[in-house]
């Protein structure tokens, strides 16, 4: 696995998790202006309900921190490009050493610490009474900023060219004009973004350092996804044997007599078949 060497690297195969996540990308945008063309008031609306705002998370727009990045506007399919194509590089690299479970969890990361970084600083400048344009979240750029920093966290002396320029860059060096070209736009109307992108990179960074060699595990999510519904089964089950006993009660005060079993279904006492119950 090289970590450090200055081996050149050009596009990786267009497969796997890479591949899906470009064409969900790519599906996302051509819908979107599809539907800009046919209905624009609406695509518009549309738009502002998924990308990532703030002030509407906070009044119950609990999705948009999964949806925003794949929104990518149709007046700017040159970004929509830029994205796409820096997915599929840096994001097919890492997936190409790591595996599709870890790559996949570092974008998500990524992805949910920059709408927590935008989240931040929006609560910030309301409580210090600071004026902040409210600019949403849109697009792949703070998962690509988590994915730019950690290639360059693990493979810091791996050099590639950057079309069109004529001449290849570590990707330590890639991270840093990354970092800096954020730090510049903080002074400027669009600090909301860049604030939130150094969310990205931080998540970036961290899980390249500390996170899981293998992702985390889907086994594991199945695990726990199994225990939670076992749990909401019992207490089913404990709210039924609760009413049994409290209907047992109150026909017991009609002068009736119902029996229920363990798990808080009526027993038929003329019914030779009581087996079925067990």
């Amino acid at each position: 696995m090289p970590r450090g060497d200055s081996t050149s690297i050009a596009f990786p195969d267009f497969k796997g998790a890479t591949r899906w996540l470009v064409l969900v990308n790519l599906a996302s945008f051509f819908g979107l202006m599809l539907y800009s063309f046919a209905f624009q008031g609406p695509a518009m609306l549309l738009m502002s309900r998924l990308m990532f705002f703030p002030s509407s998370f906070l009044d119950g727009a609990l999705w948009q921190p999964l949806t925003y990045s794949f929104i990518h506007p149709p007046g700017m399919a040159v970004a929509a490009l830029a994205d796409l194509l820096s997915i599929w590089f840096i994001f097919g690299f890492l997936e190409g050493f790591h595996g599709s479970n870890w790559v996949i969890c570092l974008y998500a990361v990524s992805v949910l610490s920059t709408a927590a970084a935008g989240l931040a600083i929006y609560a910030g400048s309301q409580t210090m009474g600071y004026t902040l344009l409210p600019l949403p979240l849109y697009g792949c750029s703070g998962g690509i900023f988590g994915l730019v920093v950690a290639i360059g966290v693990l493979y810091g002396g791996m050099r590639f060219t950057l079309f069109p320029l004529p001449f290849s860059l570590t990707a330590r060096t890639f991270a840093l004009i990354y970092f800096l070209v954020a730090l510049a736009l903080l002074y400027g109307e669009q600090r909301m973004i860049a604030f939130s992108n150094l969310g990205g990179a931080l998540a970036g960074l961290l899980w390249a350092r500390l996170g899981p060699k293998r992702g985390i595990s889907f086994k594991l999510s199945f695990r726990l996804s199994e225990g939670w519904y076992g749990l909401r089964n019992r207490f089913y089950r404990w709210k039924r044997r609760n009413a049994a006993r409290k209907f047992e009660v109150y026909m017991r005060s009609q002068g009736r007599s119902v029996h229920f079993d363990s798990k808080g279904r009526m027993i038929d006492e003329d019914s030779d078949d009581k087996k079925r119950w067990n």
